[in-house]
């Protein structure tokens, strides 16, 4: 087994965005009631990530009900919560060290499907260490959440985290597969259980407020290099969110970016029967005798 400095600048700042982002969730989270703004919310957590000193790693994700992943608000979303079931996901970090953590608040008086990736997270991080074969960890989340009558949704996983990466290997499962990835000492994981009353599987709306650098590239657009500018020098190869970008014609760099393959766009993912999807996520370093949590209330 190698050995493992876990003192180093890598895991401090790992430690410090956890700890950042184990504030703002909380804190968000109160936030989130019937009549409040969506775009409020992910704005007051963003800019209170940036005050305590780390950057977001990705645009606050707001979900509501059948909505899985991927969506933020527009720029100018006058949305506001209603009686509904909210996920929301949100990444820091420091020096491109990161954290990832989400969790459900639920306003739509389903407790159970609320309570049941919570306690399927418990369930694997009590299994999560080093030579733990990741398919042990799908299936501790798969009992927990079929013993409360749901199921997992199957093709959203854990991952990786890597610097500047938010989605690295291993993928981590939330039900039981053979022969999955084996974790290390030193592994930097998020472990995020995803529970449905539908049949468990998501796909891809219309709607795409999120992108990504897809890789490096000249534009002959003043308004497309401009963009492209602001997203190599701040968000590298991060996710960012159109509402940050300050060009007043974003949306038509963004549209020149796509088309020549330079960005790629994250469509809001959606559980395919309409049902309802909640959400328990946290980040943890895989250690000699298990895992630490970076992302847990203090």
């Amino acid at each position: 087994m190698t050995d493992v400095d876990f003192d180093s600048e890598q895991y401090e700042k790992c430690r410090e965005a956890g700890e950042i982002l184990a504030q703002v969730r909380d804190e968000a989270a109160e936030r989130v009631e019937v009549g409040v703004s969506h775009l409020e919310v992910a704005q007051w957590a963003e800019d209170k990530i940036r005050e305590l000193g780390g950057k977001p790693a990705f645009p606050v994700n707001i979900s509501i009900d059948e909505e899985a992943a991927h969506a933020t608000p527009e720029r100018d979303d006058d949305a506001t919560f209603g009686e509904e079931m909210v996920n929301l996901d949100i990444g820091v970090h420091v020096d491109g060290w990161l954290a990832d953590t989400a969790v459900t608040v639920d306003l739509s008086g389903q407790d159970e499907l609320a309570k049941a990736p919570e306690e399927a997270l418990d369930a694997a991080l009590d299994v999560a260490g080093p030579g733990v074969d990741v398919g042990q960890i799908g299936a501790a989340v798969e009992e927990v959440i079929e013993g409360y009558g749901y199921n997992p949704v199957v093709n959203l996983t854990g991952h990786g985290l890597g610097h500047w990466e938010q989605h690295t290997s291993p993928n981590i499962p939330n039900r039981e597969v053979a022969q999955g990835a084996t974790l290390d000492v030193g592994d930097v994981v998020a472990i995020e259980p995803f529970a449905t009353d539908g049949r468990g599987k998501v796909q891809e709306g219309a709607d795409e407020e999120i992108f990504a650098l897809e890789r490096e590239g000249s534009v002959r657009n003043r308004q497309a290099r401009q963009v492209l500018e602001q997203i190599t020098d701040e968000y590298r190869t991060l996710p960012f969110a159109a509402r940050w970008l300050d060009s007043p014609r974003a949306e038509m760099a963004l549209r020149r970016l796509k088309q020549q393959d330079i960005v790629h766009g994250y469509p809001v993912l959606k559980e395919q029967d309409g049902a309802y999807v909640s959400q328990k996520e946290h980040t943890v370093i895989i250690t000699e005798d298990g895992c630490e949590v970076t992302t847990r209330s203090r």
